[in-house]
Formats: structure tokens, sequence, C-alpha cells
């Protein structure tokens, strides 16, 4: 079996789910449950013997420990991190205490287990980190995508603490020989995203009547990845990455943030037309950009399609038509998310204009 941190979030739920739909192999769930993990994503597997689930943190050191020696699992997956760039810039003491503490403790309780396998058990263990192309910095209009060699250069609180995380990863692998791998994605969206990123915050907004906030010009580059992509990725690497390794995971879709908001508009337009037939653009509201904002992201994936043969399924135009769909089908699961402590937090980082 495998054990998964962090697998009630967005990526992560997407991950358990995408895995025990393809695969028979348990799957050990550790998810503090913070306001961004939400076990109704889970509610099919609620039966499923293959999924266990424990409330947790990651930098509780005892009880990762016991975990592990309790399930011995073949392989960790640690996506268990904060990762709003915007709430890290009001409160960068939760991304550090996250991020970085808890990886630390996470890496000393694997390597605990680690040591007490077999060679051959210890041979064939993965503890498979995944992580951001936000920790490489900003890229000019002309700049080429980041590669895996490229130098870090994080520029807010969020990409700083996951950079952090990498390089520990990174030293736990050459000091103690732990067997790592790292992944570097792109912008996700898909379905089950926490309406705090721009994708279902604009789907949601838009069909609620309210406007649609746009950071500065909308001129914001990002490279868009299907987030289940994302999981059969991650899959493959695991399956098969070099022990060691970063591969970058990326969608070959860079897009400014205006264009994406306007093509969310347009599907709107067609799949739930708005009663008074006025175009869903009209929503489009521009506020103040916020503090160091990088201007460009993008993902040069080709090592991991060159090495390991895996490539997006999805183009953005496919990937965010699913998306749009999935959303409008699932209010119930948005509207259970998007209450309480949620609100206050829209309120507070948008204003009347959310």
């Amino acid at each position: 079996m495998i054990l998964v941190t962090g697998g009630a979030g967005f990526i992560g739920a997407n991950f358990v789910l995408d895995w025990l739909a393809c695969k028979d192999e348990p799957v050990i769930n550790l998810d503090k449950l913070t306001y961004a993990g939400n076990l109704q994503t889970l509610s099919s597997l609620e039966r499923d013997p293959r999924h266990h689930f424990i409330r947790g943190d990651i930098g509780d050191r005892d009880l990762v420990a016991s975990l592990l020696l309790e399930y011995r699992p073949r392989a960790v997956v640690n996506f268990a991190a904060e990762s709003h760039v915007d709430r890290s810039i009001h409160g960068p003491g939760d991304f550090i205490q996250t991020n970085v503490v808890g990886t630390f403790n996470l890496l000393e309780a694997i390597r605990d287990y680690w040591a007490t396998l077999s060679e051959e058990e210890q041979s064939s263990f993965r503890f498979l980190h995944v992580s951001t192309d936000e920790v490489y910095g900003t890229l000019a209009a002309t700049d080429a995508p980041f590669s895996e060699t490229n130098r870090y250069e994080p520029n807010s609180p969020y990409s700083a603490s996951k950079a952090a995380s990498d390089h520990l990863v990174r030293a736990w692998h050459h000091t103690y020989g732990l067997p790592v791998l790292t992944t570097n994605c792109s912008n996700n969206y898909g379905p089950y995203h926490f309406p705090e990123k721009l994708i279902p915050l604009v789907i949601l907004n838009a069909i609620a009547g309210k406007a649609l906030p746009i950071y500065g010009d909308g001129q914001q580059i990002r490279d868009w990845l299907y987030v289940k992509d994302h999981c059969a990725a991650i899959r493959r690497v695991l399956e098969a990455g070099k022990v060691g390794e970063t591969y970058n995971v990326g969608g070959w879709n860079e897009k400014a943030n205006l264009d994406v908001v306007g093509t969310i508009c347009s599907i709107l337009n067609e799949l739930q037309p708005r009663s008074d037939g006025k175009p869903y653009a009209e929503q489009i509201t521009f506020v103040a950009d916020r503090p160091g904002h990088d201007r460009r992201y993008a993902i040069d994936a080709r090592k991991l399609e060159q090495e390991l043969g895996w490539k997006p399924a999805e183009t953005f135009e496919t990937g965010i038509r699913k998306t749009v769909a999935w959303y409008l089908a699932n209010r119930e699961w948005t509207e259970a998310v998007t209450s309480g402590s949620y609100r206050q937090w829209i309120d507070r980082q948008y204003g009347d204009e959310a």
C-alpha cells in the first residue's frame, strides 16, 4: 500500500480517487483537514476498504511514525502543503510551519522507518514530494520555460516555503540516501478545486451574478495543467522515475489570466446563459494587483515526456470545458465549501468586489 499526505485537498484527493479507480493497491490517507481539506470530495470511498483515512498533521512525527510502522507502505506521496499565495502574504507563519517544519518532520519519520526495512524493501521504497513551478520565480515574455535546471528564485512566502521543502528533500537524499523523487507542477485546475483560486472562483462568482475579480491588468501568464493529467504524471514518476531526480509537470498551455476568464465566460454563455441574456464578461472587474505578483510561469515538461513517456491528455480547451461542466453539475459540493470561514476570507481579500 501507499501513504498519501494531504489526500483530502484538491490535487491529493483527485490523486486518491484516480489511484483507486485504476489500481487495487490500498491508500492510507493522512490529512489535517484545514480549510481546504474536504472529506466530501472522498465521499465515494466511504465504504471502500482500500481507503483508510486518518486525520493528522505531517508535522506530528510520532503520529506519522506510528502509521508507517502499522501499515508499512512501499511509498509515500506528499501533497500536504499550504498552497495559496495570497494567504501566504497575509499569514506566512502557517506556510513555514507546514511546508518547511512539517516536511522536515515527515522526512525524519520516513527516514527512521526506512532504516527498519530490509535491503530489498529499502531499494524499492520511494518518497515522492509534490512541489510547484513557483519555486523558479518569474519569467519575462521572451524567456524559455522553466526546466529542471533553472535556479530557484522564489518571490512569495508560499514559493519560498516550497523551495525550502524541495531543498530538504534533496538533502535527505544526498545525505542519508533516502530514495526521493520530486515533481514541480504548473497551475492545476479541474474538479474539487477550492474556490479561492482563479478558475473555480470565476465560475462560481459568474453564476452567482457577482463580480469576476482580476488582479492588475490580467496579463499574468500561467501554464495550466488539468489535475487528472497531473495525477497520471505522478503515478508515472512513482512507477519509473529515477531516484533523486526532479521532473517538471506542465500542460503546455500558457494563458493570460484575462484570457482564462474570457474562455470561462464564453463556455458559461453556452452552457448556462444569464437570465437577462447578457454575456458573463460584463461581470469582469479589475482589482489592485497583489504584492510581488509574478508575471509569467511556464513549464518545459520535455524531460518527463522523453524519459518516462508522459504527456498531458487534455488541451486547455477540453480541460476547461470539463471543469466548468463539473462545477455546474456539483453545486452541492461547492455550496458546502463556500460558507463560513471561506466567505470571510474572500471578503477580506477582494472586499465588495467579490
